[in-house]
């Protein structure tokens, strides 16, 4: 197989962040030897996680097996993971906002017809729904764990309790047509057919505001391996919170 040089489009104070993350869980386990150093680790993980490349073509460039690849990935995703924080965490910080903009995502990933379950009515596709928050500007600031792609926008809002937060908070949110009937703090657009007096000019300022939660889609689309995921389904959550501590890390 060739080998080439290639980059990541990301600042070496990510790839400390991680080298440091991995350097304290080596030691806490008590790891002897390695056939990479902290520092080589994290930057494989972060070439599969930000340019989603293949554990095949990670074992071809850094010269060791599949088996240790996959185990070196494992590791640095849960060692990421483990210090995501939660929605009452991240609260802190949303609480100090003017407002929110709540919105849910599709993140792709590679299923059969038989699997129900995952499949989005609304996106003709297989995938798992995740909840984002962003500020007033789209900066990502809270992503959910993953559900399958079934399941509705509301609801997986209800079931992440991030309505009930966002009313406890007093904070006001902005959402789209698919959180009709959230209430609380939760605007969203008016769904009439044939809008009368000022509702269309209404709807039209909340587009203007709403929109701007899609630059945090793409901050997540960003990293690569989230738009076409192949790994079993109960990892995607832990991948999710990994994108969302190395995300914070490098800004």
């Amino acid at each position: 197989m060739l080998v080439y040089p290639s980059s990541i489009d990301l600042s070496g104070r990510t790839l400390r962040f991680l080298t440091g993350r991995l350097a304290a869980r080596r030691q806490d386990i008590g790891t002897r030897w390695r056939r990479l150093p902290a520092s080589r680790q994290a930057l494989l993980a972060l070439a599969h996680l930000r340019c989603g490349d293949t554990y095949a073509q990670l074992a071809a460039g850094f010269g060791i097996g599949i088996a240790t690849v996959y185990r070196y990935i494992c590791e640095a995703v849960q060692a990421l993971a483990a210090i995501a924080p939660s929605l009452a965490e991240a609260m802190r910080t949303i609480r100090q906002k003017v407002f929110v903009i709540l919105d849910g995502t599709l993140l792709p990933i590679d299923r059969i017809a038989a699997d129900t379950p995952y499949y989005s009515g609304k996106h003709k596709r297989h995938g798992m729904n995740v909840q984002v928050l962003t500020d007033p500007f789209g900066r990502l600031l809270w992503a959910s764990p993953a559900l399958p792609g079934s399941t509705h926008d509301l609801t997986a809002a209800r079931h992440h309790g991030i309505i009930a937060a966002l009313t406890e908070a007093g904070l006001r949110c902005w959402a789209d047509k698919a959180y009709q009937g959230a209430d609380g703090p939760v605007r969203v657009p008016f769904r009439e057919r044939h809008l009368k007096r000022w509702k269309p000019r209404h709807n039209t300022t909340h587009a203007k505001i709403r929109c701007l939660g899609e630059q945090a889609m793409a901050t997540l689309k960003n990293w690569r391996l989230l738009r076409k995921l192949r790994c079993s389904t109960n990892r995607i959550t832990d991948i999710v919170k990994a994108v969302l501590v190395l995300h914070h890390a490098s800004t």
